[in-house]
């Protein structure tokens, strides 16, 4: 198997699950830092960071995929991902690894996985005797959510500006 059909994933914790997302999809790992909360938004959405000048949007992917409440760690990171071409943050338990993925590994997701709606994962990923759950990046946020979010006012913009 040649390298070049390698790619490589990112991945992390959530509870006991583990998840990974593409490489080329993690602008960058952060410590944990309380995001600004914003009004009227769906409770799975921390609030906004201030990251590199701009305000960023932090998913609890957590409460995002129902896996119940966690306490926030020494381990706790703030996952800054390029989704679309946007920046959205995710709160993660911790992040493990970065490892090669062949392609042909990557099985297609069940219907519903855990709480998880298929339109969420890109597949499953066997790891010696543990599943990773594939995430595609680009759909953790549909169309309606991002408009809804872009509509909400917030004082951090001011506050990253000045």
């Amino acid at each position: 198997m040649s390298t070049a059909t390698m790619s490589q994933i990112v991945t992390f914790r959530l509870g006991e699950d583990l998840f990974a997302a593409d490489i080329y999809s993690v602008e960058r790992v952060l410590r944990h830092q309380a995001p600004t909360p914003i009004p009227n938004v769906p409770e799975w959405i921390e609030g906004v960071i201030d990251y590199q000048g701009r305000v960023v949007p932090v998913i609890n992917l957590r409460r995002r995929f129902e896996l119940g409440a966690g306490d926030v760690a020494n381990e706790t990171r703030i996952l800054v991902l390029n989704a679309a071409g946007e920046w959205i943050a995710v709160i993660v338990d911790a992040v493990l690894e970065v490892s090669s993925l062949d392609p042909a590994a990557v099985q297609p997701p069940p219907p519903l996985f855990r709480g998880l709606a298929g339109e969420y994962l890109k597949g499953i990923v066997r790891r010696g005797d543990r599943l990773v759950i594939f995430l595609d990046v680009e759909r953790l946020l549909s169309t309606a959510e991002r408009l809804r979010l872009e509509q909400q006012p917030t004082d951090a913009g001011a506050r990253a500006d000045g």
